[in-house]
């Protein structure tokens, strides 16, 4: 009897089913065809355009112990027509990626002190910084009182992509609810694939499925959405609609930390600098070090 599939090979045949099943013929040049009975192309509609066998290509989504080469991974990414994020993605799922290894001992992350000093300092611009699982390490008073006030949820809670989903007030703070959701889960899920074998991406990962439907719904479609810079529109009950862009930056001492800081016009901020003079008590709780 054949062994099931690892967890790698199995999410590489995943990963190609849901490609495939999202393209038409017309998407890539090809006749539509007769007798056509399930959705998107057929497996040796994919092998003949990476100009591979149909019985390989079969093989791959059938989560064999296989190990194809980055000229078959290519054509396969030219034939299923995907991004560079979705390329880097496969790439991933089939060789792993040796630069990023989670820490064995599984201890916690470190944040150093003149980082939280520096978010801190960055007032009235909203700014916060998140580690290798997108927990929340620290954020200044403007963060937290735009999004929440992450030291007062308990341990599990602080985590951005875990809020986004999660907690019922980001459906209302977020105006774009349904896109910021899905965004935050493909950058999840990208982060996630670097550590296949991390019990604590695994864990959040049921957590978010169990929690959220919609999380529930989207992580077997395999979105996949590298960082980058961005914009974000807030309704807050107290400071109304706030339009922000934000830039994202790596910690070079600690690339799996990502800071992001926000900006907006002269009168949001304004608005939010008076906000945070007006009421000392407003985001002044101190950094989560749990």
């Amino acid at each position: 009897m054949p062994h099931a599939p690892d967890r790698p090979a199995r999410e590489l045949a995943d990963f190609l089913r849901s490609r495939r099943d999202r393209l038409q013929p017309a998407d890539v040049g090809l006749p539509p065809g007769t007798r056509r009975r399930t959705r998107g192309l057929r497996r040796e509609e994919v092998a003949g355009l990476a100009a591979i066998s149909t019985t390989y290509y079969t093989f791959l989504e059938q989560g064999r112990d296989l190990r194809p080469s980055r000229q078959v991974l290519d054509a396969l990414g030219a034939a299923l027509r995907l991004d560079p994020a979705e390329r880097a993605h496969l790439i991933r799922l089939a060789h792993g990626d040796p630069s990023h290894r989670t820490p064995a001992d599984g201890t916690a992350e470190v944040l150093a002190p003149a980082v939280a000093a520096l978010v801190d300092r960055l007032d009235p611009y909203p700014t916060y910084l998140t580690g290798l699982r997108f927990d929340v390490l620290a954020a200044n008073r403007a963060a937290r009182l735009l999004w929440t006030d992450w030291p007062r949820l308990t341990p599990e809670r602080r985590n951005i992509v875990w809020w986004t989903l999660a907690e019922p007030e980001a459906r209302t703070r977020l105006v774009d609810w349904a896109a910021e959701a899905a965004g935050a889960l493909a950058r999840f899920r990208m982060a996630a694939d670097r550590h296949p074998d991390d019990p604590a991406f695994a864990a959040l990962t049921a957590r978010l499925r169990a929690a959220s439907p919609e999380a529930d719904r989207w992580w077997p479609r395999h979105d996949v959405n590298a960082l980058s810079s961005g914009r974000k529109r807030l309704d807050h009950p107290l400071l109304g609609r706030i339009d922000l862009e934000h830039v994202v930056l790596q910690v070079a001492d600690h690339p799996d930390h990502k800071l992001v800081t926000f900006t907006a016009d002269p009168p949001a901020l304004a608005r939010i600098a008076a906000l945070l003079d007006d009421d000392p008590t407003a985001g002044a709780a101190p950094h989560p070090r749990e």
